[in-house]
């Protein structure tokens, strides 16, 4: 179901910069009413990005927020027939909220992480089948491809993502957090909540009883006919892997105001480059670092499109704090640097947005001891949007979902 673009699409997803994001925006906002949801499930392959935004990675870093797209959503089309695309943007936010109620998810799978990557240097057949599937050598031409793509660009059409996951663990029966690592080192929109909870629901670990089986039929379809599949070629069922175990959920923390009194470091990240608008009036700003959490995703190296977004994203982010603020921003380069860093400013607070949790929140929680022993304190901000939400994220989608209307005028997005 090949429709005509509003605007000329791209292979690519836009330039890693705030100014290209919003670009993308306006030009994607006609699109955001009823043709989103009656196109948005067709992957129309890498040429062809027009029925979707191709803003995730923009999102995922902040270069553009949450309430920018709803904003522009309801303003162009109105609550019920933009609807689907709202729904689609707090997914990610239902996603990340779940996992903030429930950190120790996260500690669990990279636990198990851990055992499965070690498994593959003990396992030479399934260190084999692994190294098929992520260099796209298995002879399922629809999963080689989007192997293929995923590694070049760094991004796949969620549709092709449920095939591709479900595919490695029913149809070649590779451990799920295999697959889960080899999407969050690749992706360049690759979330911590949002990829690992994705894989656990196809295989059963999120809601009980739920699991999702490619079907031939449905890739054809939804691929615009791209791959033609035969039924035996892929698995005919998908039992659940396990039963949902979920711990209780434990209330995300709220942010905190610097004390206007202390000579304050800024600390610049990869999660959240509208530093515009973090709340900063009135703090005694005496230097700035930025980091990113690339080093801390996996033992195994991320790729090189992912890598390449994150720096130009965090650059992008540094850069317009300097036109901003007039401050420059330092790269940290050690595991110590930022007790060092606040040091070199003269600051003894470290003002910072939230990380949500997943690689960066788990470097910056190592910080802490080398801060305290420094007597530097670390002052962290939330976002509006998060605080709104997250709130109604501790069990299922619905009941956030049920939720948007009231949260949207809670944040002055709506009337």
């Amino acid at each position: 179901m090949n429709q005509p673009s509003l605007f000329e699409p791209s292979a690519e997803s836009p330039a890693p910069t705030r100014a290209a994001g919003l670009a993308r925006l306006r030009a994607f906002t006609p699109v955001m009413g009823r043709r989103y949801a009656a196109t948005r499930n067709h992957d129309l392959g890498p040429d062809d990005r027009s029925n979707v935004s191709a803003l995730s990675a923009h999102v995922r870093r902040r270069l553009v927020t949450e309430a920018e797209l709803v904003t522009a959503a309801l303003d162009a089309h109105g609550l019920e027939a933009a609807g689907k695309f709202i729904e689609e943007v707090c997914w990610r936010t239902y996603w990340k909220g779940w996992l903030e109620h429930r950190p120790s998810v996260w500690r669990a799978y990279r636990t198990g992480l851990a055992r499965d990557l070690g498994a593959l240097d003990r396992d030479g057949r399934l260190h084999a089948r692994y190294q098929a599937a992520v260099t796209g050598r298995t002879g399922l031409e629809c999963f080689d491809v989007w192997a293929g793509e995923l590694i070049e660009t760094g991004y796949l059409h969620n549709h092709a993502r449920m095939w591709f996951a479900s595919i490695w663990v029913y149809t070649l029966g590779l451990p799920w957090r295999l697959g889960a690592d080899f999407f969050l080192r690749h992706l360049i929109d690759g979330d911590a909540a949002s990829n690992t909870l994705s894989w656990r629901w196809i295989c059963g670990l999120h809601t009980a009883g739920k699991t999702y089986l490619a079907r031939a039929r449905n890739i054809s379809i939804y691929s615009s006919r791209r791959f033609k599949m035969q039924p035996l070629e892929l698995a005919s069922e998908a039992p659940p892997l396990g039963d949902p175990a979920h711990p209780a959920p434990i209330p995300p923390k709220n942010g905190a105001r610097p004390d206007p009194g202390k000579p304050s470091l800024l600390l610049i990240h990869d999660e959240d480059g509208r530093v515009e608008d973090w709340p900063l009036s009135g703090v005694d700003l005496r230097g700035a670092a930025c980091v990113h959490g690339l080093g801390s995703v996996s033992s195994l190296a991320p790729g090189a499109a992912s890598r390449a977004f994150t720096m130009a994203a965090l650059e992008d982010a540094c850069a317009r704090a300097k036109t901003h603020l007039g401050i420059e921003a330092a790269p940290l380069v050690n595991a110590g640097g930022l007790a060092e860093a606040a040091r070199a400013a003269g600051a003894s607070q470290i003002v910072t947005m939230r990380p949500h949790v997943g690689p960066l929140r788990d470097w910056l929680e190592a910080q802490r001891g080398g801060l305290d022993a420094a007597g530097v304190t670390l002052t962290e901000w939330r976002r509006d949007w998060d605080a709104v939400f997250h709130p109604h994220a501790e069990r299922g989608f619905f009941k956030l979902k049920k939720a948007i209307p009231k949260a949207l005028r809670q944040l002055g997005l709506m009337t």
